[in-house]
């Protein structure tokens, strides 16, 4: 298995203010522990700048110039009571879209058969017109219409295990068939979205998680719902929204899932892969906001990808 992690050599410009849990080193974190011998089979690139016009696939015409007229010369400024953006946010967010892009392409194209992609400003919270939640454009959404533009791809999955429910994904592709969506979240919780009565135009499926669940309460989520879902849409790729924010150690929410347990769901994320679309899976970082439980999900994460072993790793 040929695993391509995609690095971001610009995340810091897109600058929060101090104590903002979205911050830049969240991918320090992230990159330091792909850094180690673990991962030396990864194939790695960095992240060239991609075409923020293609924002468009999902978002209109309009949305660019709405982010680049609330963008501040320098300094940061304030979109809604917790997304900011700053001087150089568009360039961190095109920059993210390109790292996306290519990893798409080297799926696409036989390159890889997965790939991670260590970027930010996360995405799967922006609207098809309102950005929010952390999130400028919803990046995965737009490898999604990319995939089916470019590639022709006709059937689109995104799995989303982020706690907090995608509302922008789900917003952009919810009267959309060729596009499935399902999320895991924690509920109540920011956004206040993904009940399981949302369900679309039949490709949507919510599955709301209660507060202080554990991996035990997702592996039967998965098992009974998203997976046998995901099976039956039978994807010509899957896309994954890979926030890692229902670790136990997360500040932002309050389910238990331990680093293992992205090792497992990665792991049964890859057979409906093997079993329905060659082994092809992207994955895009979204949320996770304690560093120590952000690294030790992506390593499982990571370390399932490459092999579909976890092997030994630090928690």
């Amino acid at each position: 298995m040929t695993t391509l992690l995609i690095s971001q050599q610009n995340y810091a410009d897109h600058a929060t203010p101090h104590g903002h849990p979205e911050r830049a080193d969240r991918i320090a974190a992230v990159l330091e522990a792909l850094s180690r011998s673990r991962f030396d089979g990864l194939l790695r690139r960095d992240a060239i700048s991609g075409d923020l016009t293609l924002a468009e696939l999902v978002h209109g015409p309009g949305y660019l110039g709405q982010l680049r007229d609330a963008r501040p010369a320098e300094g940061i400024g304030q979109l809604d009571a917790d997304t900011f953006i700053s001087a150089n946010s568009m360039a961190a967010a095109a920059t993210g879209l390109g790292g996306a892009l290519d990893a798409l392409d080297a799926v696409l194209l036989g390159a890889a058969d997965n790939a991670f992609c260590a970027i930010r400003p996360p995405g799967h919270h922006a609207e098809a017109a309102t950005p929010m939640g952390f999130c400028l454009i919803n990046t995965v959404a737009i490898v999604a219409r990319e995939a089916q533009r470019k590639y022709g791809a006709e059937r689109i999955a995104i799995v989303d295990f982020d706690v907090h429910h995608g509302n922008g994904t789900q917003d952009i592709f919810q009267a959309d068939p060729s596009v499935f969506y399902a999320s895991t979240h924690q509920m109540p919780l920011y956004p206040g979205t993904g009940k399981a009565s949302e369900t679309g135009v039949g490709n949507i499926s919510n599955t709301p998680l209660d507060p202080n669940s554990d991996g035990e309460a997702m592996r039967e989520a998965y098992l009974t719902r998203v997976l046998p879902a995901l099976v039956d849409f039978s994807p010509d790729l899957i896309l994954i929204s890979a926030g890692f924010d229902a670790h136990e150690r997360d500040p932002l929410a309050q389910l238990r899932w331990q680093s293992s347990d992205y090792g497992w769901l990665t792991g049964k994320l890859m057979d409906v892969a093997d079993r329905c679309c060659g082994n092809r899976i992207v994955s895009l970082l979204e949320g996770g906001y304690d560093l120590k439980g952000l690294a030790g999900g992506v390593s499982h994460h990571v370390a399932m990808l490459m092999d579909g072993a976890i092997g030994r790793l630090d928690e």
